[in-house]
């Protein structure tokens, strides 16, 4: 994979991670990120070897793949979205894909356009055929989005198990901007 790649929908910008974005991911970390996505609070050191860890899966071609979403005038990291091609409990053709954004950009649609531009990247680059999202039962928010960008609920979670939202790629609209 080319980690210069970029894509845009005119609104959201997606492009990979660099080692530049460390200071932007911990100032807009928040206690939602923390408890629904991170699994605890980033100090420079982890976030810097996620995004080298990030950067390594660009250069080998996964199994994970990760975009920084911008946003704005001045463009500015607005959060982050990735999916996981190899993950216990998908079948081939499938992909997990995960999503957060920071505070002072939700409720604007930016995850929605981002999810929906990792879809079309999927499924023209890496011919996923069924994208996933996988949500914590009390995640409403995280749901939410998941509704906006074409997903249905195929799955509730029972006890301690992730609600599995779906969505079919063959229906997309393939065009998308990219960038070099």
């Amino acid at each position: 994979m080319d980690k210069s790649t970029q894509l845009t929908d005119g609104i959201v910008v997606l492009r990979p991670l660099d080692l530049g974005d460390v200071a932007e991911h911990l100032a807009g970390e928040d206690e939602e990120l923390v408890r629904w996505l991170n699994g605890g609070p980033g100090t420079r050191e982890t976030v810097e070897a996620h995004v080298r860890a990030c950067m390594a899966a660009w250069q080998t071609g996964g199994p994970t793949i990760t975009f920084g979403i911008r946003a704005g005038e001045p463009e500015r990291l607005v959060g982050t979205v990735d999916a996981h091609l190899e993950l216990a409990g998908l079948e081939a053709g499938q992909a997990n894909i995960a999503y957060g954004l920071y505070p002072q950009a939700r409720g604007r649609g930016l995850a929605s356009r981002a999810v929906t531009l990792m879809c079309t990247f999927l499924a023209t680059r890496h011919g996923v055929r069924e994208a996933i999202i996988r949500t914590e039962p009390a995640n409403a928010a995280s749901a939410a989005v998941a509704r906006r960008a074409g997903f249905r609920l195929a799955r509730r979670g029972g006890e301690g198990e992730l609600d599995w939202y779906v969505r079919n790629l063959a229906d997309l609209d393939t065009h998308v901007a990219r960038t070099p």
